[in-house]
C-alpha cells in the first residue's frame, strides 16, 4: 500500500459485480427512461438513441430549465415520446417513505430524481413494459447494441449495469482521492441500469446514492451484471461546497454498507450500532487523510483551495451523522421496501398511458408526444 492509499476506505466495490464478457443475446428494450431538469438539448442523444431502438422514450422534467413543451421539439415524426412535466413527489400517488422522514432537516436532500425513478417504475409495471433503461440526460450511449445486451441478461439478473467511462461517475469525497492519487473506481448507478420489472421490487430512496440502495435486498446486494460501456460528460463536483454536503449522509450509507459486503457480510446482522460507529471513525479519518495531501498537488490554488472546502464541508456535515441515525435509517429501508411491494402488487393493469398517469397522479399531469 502506498501513501496515497487508505485502510479507511474500499477504493472499489467491482469485485461484487458479475462480468459478463462472453456473447450475450440481445432482447428489446421496452422504454427509455431519463429523469432530467436540464434544457431539452440534453436530450438529443436520447431522443436518436430511443429511435435506433425502436422504443418509447419516456422523460420526466422538471425544474427552470425543462420543460416537456421543450422536449417534444427534439423529436421528428414517427418517435414515440412520453415527456411528462413531472408534478413533484407531492403530487404522486406513491407510498411515503419512512427513508424521507428520518433524517433531520439538514440532511435531506432536496432533489426529485428518486420520485422520478419511482414514478418509472409504477408507470411500467402499469403498463406491462417489463424491460426498461434508465439514462440520464449526461450520459453518452456509444453502442445501442450495449443496451440491448444488457436487455439480453435480464432474464438471468434482476439489473443490469453499464461500465461508465469518461468522467468519473463518483462522489465529491471519491473525486478528491482520485484527484490527489488514490486507485479510485466508478460502480454501477441509475444514470445508466437496465431494469426487469417483475423483478423490481426495490426502490428508489429520496438520498445521495439511491441507485446502490435499488440495488440491495434484505440480507445484501441483489444479482447484478455489468456489460457494455457509457459515457458520462464531465462537470465540476467542487463548484460549491453544498454539493459534498449535500452526498454525505448517502455516501456513508452506501460505502458503509458496501463495506461490508467487501468482507462478505451480511446486512441483517452486520449493520449494527458498532459497525456504523467504526466506519464513521473510518469515514473521519479517511477525509483528514485527504485533505492532508491536497497541499502537495501539482494544481493551481484556486482548485486545490476549492477541493479542501468541499472536503471540509463533507466533515462538517459527517458530524451530524450518528451511528443510531444510521441504524434507524436502514430500519426504515427495510420496512419501505415491503410498503413498496405491497403498493406494486396492487396497481391496476392498464393499456392507456394517459389512464396510467392518472393513476400515479394526484393532479392534473402535462403529457406530450411529437403530435401534439
Amino acid at each position: 500500500m502506498t501513501a496515497i492509499e487508505s485502510d479507511d476506505h474500499h477504493a472499489s466495490h467491482r469485485h461484487l459485480l458479475w462480468h459478463l464478457d462472453a456473447p450475450v443475446s440481445a432482447a428489446r428494450i421496452d422504454a427509455i427512461v431519463v429523469p432530467t431538469a436540464r434544457p431539452a438539448p440534453y436530450l438529443r442523444h436520447a431522443v436518436s438513441l430511443a429511435r435506433d431502438l425502436a422504443c418509447p422514450l419516456l422523460t420526466l422534467c422538471s425544474g427552470r430549465w425543462s420543460s416537456a413543451a421543450e422536449t417534444v421539439r427534439c423529436a421528428l415524426p414517427g418517435d414515440e415520446i412520453i415527456t411528462v412535466d413531472f408534478p413533484g413527489a407531492h403530487a404522486l400517488r406513491l407510498p411515503r417513505f419512512g427513508t424521507t422522514q428520518v433524517p433531520p432537516r439538514w440532511l435531506r436532500r432536496k432533489t426529485d430524481t428518486a420520485a422520478k425513478r419511482n414514478f418509472a417504475l409504477a408507470l411500467a409495471r402499469i403498463i406491462g413494459w417489463e424491460r426498461i433503461v434508465f439514462l440520464d440526460d449526461d450520459i453518452t450511449v456509444g453502442a445501442p447494441d450495449d443496451l440491448r445486451r444488457a436487455a439480453g441478461l435480464l432474464g438471468q439478473y434482476d439489473t443490469v449495469g453499464l461500465s461508465v467511462g469518461g468522467f468519473p461517475d463518483n462522489s465529491v469525497v471519491c473525486h478528491a482521492y482520485r484527484a490527489v492519487g488514490g486507485p479510485q473506481e466508478s460502480f454501477v448507478g441509475g444514470g445508466a441500469l437496465a431494469v426487469r420489472i417483475s423483478a423490481a421490487g426495490s426502490f428508489f430512496p429520496d438520498i445521495y446514492n439511491e441507485d446502490w440502495f435499488y440495488l440491495l435486498e434484505e440480507k445484501g446486494l441483489r444479482r447484478l451484471a455489468v456489460t457494455g460501456k457509457v459515457i458520462q460528460h464531465p462537470y465540476d463536483p467542487y463548484r460549491t461546497p453544498d454539493r459534498a454536503r449535500s452526498e454525505e449522509f448517502g455516501d456513508v450509507l452506501a460505502e458503509g454498507i458496501f463495506w461490508l459486503l467487501d468482507e462478505g457480510k451480511t446486512l441483517d446482522h452486520a449493520a449494527d450500532p458498532r459497525h456504523w460507529e467504526l466506519f464513521l471513525a473510518r469515514r473521519r479519518r479517511f477525509i483528514d487523510h485527504v485533505l492532508g495531501l491536497i497541499p502537495g498537488l501539482d494544481e493551481k490554488a484556486d482548485e486545490k483551495r476549492r477541493m479542501a472546502e468541499a472536503l471540509r464541508a463533507a466533515k462538517g456535515r459527517l458530524a451530524l451523522i450518528e451511528p443510531g441515525l444510521c441504524v434507524a435509517y436502514l430500519e426504515a429501508w427495510r420496512e419501505d421496501t415491503r410498503v413498496w411491494r405491497r403498493y406494486l402488487n396492487r396497481l391496476p393493469q392498464l393499456d392507456d398511458v394517459e389512464k396510467a398517469l392518472s393513476e400515479l397522479a394526484r393532479g392534473p399531469v402535462t403529457v406530450m408526444g411529437p403530435h401534439s
